[in-house]
């Protein structure tokens, strides 16, 4: 048999969490002495360095070496063994004929040759290949035995990366992250987009837990963490309360679960333009007033258009009411009238998973009225009226659970009025609105009776 004078050495190694591929180094160290000991002269060595040949996911070395072959310049083959080369019986035929076209038959192993040239070397490749799958299938079981039964005992998850709000011990909490962590939150809730607060922190300098650029997705990654709840998911499922000390309430978690599912079901809006947009009233009217823009000024107006319906009876410059009510609501904030807003909503915290409950309840009742229309067992009249008792009910509990979310932004900003005011132009204009909206219900403006801005005619309605 002809010796190889262009040999192709294949090392790989499936986990490598030093990342110094000590385990592919000891692999070729033994490929190079058995190359000498055969005068087999190599040609180059191909490593894929913590990568798993059972997955099915590309081996960048593998598939040059495989390119190699087939296109001549490689005329033999050194492995470990067979379960280096390839653990999946398909992959092993791709190769077996790959290696028949090119005319390459010689495939030495540190343990055994094989020659695919001929049944009797092709059959015990096939038979090692099998061997190999069935110990990695057996080998995923465990693996995913025991990390199902990791999550169970509460556990935290493997991976290089730390979650945020936590130590690399995944454990321990982080003081200050878990602080941005309870500022997103509460932002969030309060009606600030996940981009908004992405921008505001990547302009603040705040850093991620892995030092990328902060997006919209990592905000949002953040607020749909169960974790930061003190709850272990596994595959998507909540299965256990973690070992870890929780950053936030389950409560205020699932407010933030109920704020993205509406703003999902209502679609996208467009970046908010007008600070007070949606909390202005008409004074004669009381329908609300709509921003509008003239000149070169910026007005707030009570629309007669057949979009709004209003009476086109009510105008107020846009920049003296916007900075008339802020500094009404944050002179609010320090005043006992907030504490005592605070006092109640905090005790109104435990209604939230009662509450949530019933909806989910509701909502179950929903699809499985729909499967009995769907079924025929009921009619499409009895469907009908089913269907608009219980949307009545969902509705009336979306009102409640939209009157509790407030306490989480309140008790970030009573107290803080003189700080707030001190940071106010440098604060998103979504921000900003978050923070009136936690302040105010609504306020109505009366008709003018002078020719000037006139603070009297703003009547501020204060939450709660």
């Amino acid at each position: 048999m002809t010796i190889p004078r262009a040999a192709a050495v294949y090392a790989r190694i499936s986990s490598d969490p030093s990342g110094q591929a000590l385990g592919v180094q000891r692999q070729l160290e033994d490929y190079r002495r058995l190359a000498a000991e055969r005068g087999w002269v190599v040609a180059e060595e191909y490593v894929d360095n913590d990568v798993s040949a059972y997955s099915g996911k590309p081996r960048p070395a593998y598939e040059r070496m495989l390119a190699d072959v087939r296109d001549g310049v490689r005329d033999a083959v050194i492995v470990y063994n067979m379960d280096r080369l390839t653990r999946r019986p398909i992959e092993l035929e791709q190769f077996a004929a790959v290696c028949e076209a090119a005319g390459v038959s010689q495939v030495a192993t540190v343990t055994a040759d094989l020659n695919l040239g001929n049944d009797d070397g092709l059959f015990m490749a096939r038979v090692f290949a099998a061997f190999a799958a069935k110990e990695s299938g057996r080998k995923s079981e465990r693996v995913r035995r025991k990390m199902r039964q990791n999550a169970e005992q509460g556990l935290p998850s493997g991976g290089a990366n730390r979650p945020y709000g936590y130590e690399s011990d995944k454990v321990t909490v982080n003081p200050a992250e878990a602080e941005i962590v309870r500022e997103i939150v509460s932002r969030y809730i309060a009606g600030e987009s996940a981009r908004a607060i992405a921008e505001d922190l990547q302009e603040r300098g705040v850093p991620t837990a892995t030092g990328v650029e902060r997006r919209s997705t990592t905000v949002r990654g953040i607020l749909l963490s169960p974790r930061i709840a003190g709850f272990r998911v596994h595959r998507g499922e909540v299965v256990a309360k973690g070992v870890w000390d929780p950053i936030i309430t389950p409560e205020h978690h699932q407010q933030v679960r109920n704020v993205m599912e509406s703003k999902t079901a209502t679609g996208r809006r467009a970046p908010r333009r007008y600070l007070l947009s949606g909390l202005l009233r008409c004074g004669k009217c009381g329908g609300k007033l709509f921003s509008a823009a003239r000149v070169n000024e910026r007005r707030y107006v009570c629309s007669s258009g057949p979009d709004h319906r209003g009476c086109g009876g009510i105008m107020i410059n846009a920049a003296r009411v916007e900075e008339w009510l802020t500094a009404a609501v944050l002179y609010r904030l320090d005043t006992p009238d907030m504490e005592a807003v605070l006092t109640g909503q905090h005790a109104q915290d435990g209604q939230y998973a009662t509450l949530t409950a019933e909806r989910e309840k509701y909502q179950a009742r929903m699809l499985e009225l729909t499967g009995m229309w769907t079924d025929g067992a009921i009619s499409s009249v009895e469907w009908k009226n089913a269907r608009d008792r219980l949307e009545a009910k969902l509705t009336g509990v979306d009102q409640q659970l939209a009157r509790l979310t407030t306490a989480t932004t309140l008790d970030r900003m009573v107290g803080n009025g003189e700080a707030l005011r001190a940071g106010w132009e440098q604060m998103t204009l979504e921000r900003q609105h978050a923070i009136i909206r936690a302040v105010l219900d609504y306020a109505t403006v009366a008709p003018a009776t002078v020719n000037r801005f006139d603070p009297a005619r703003i009547q501020p309605v204060w939450v709660l």
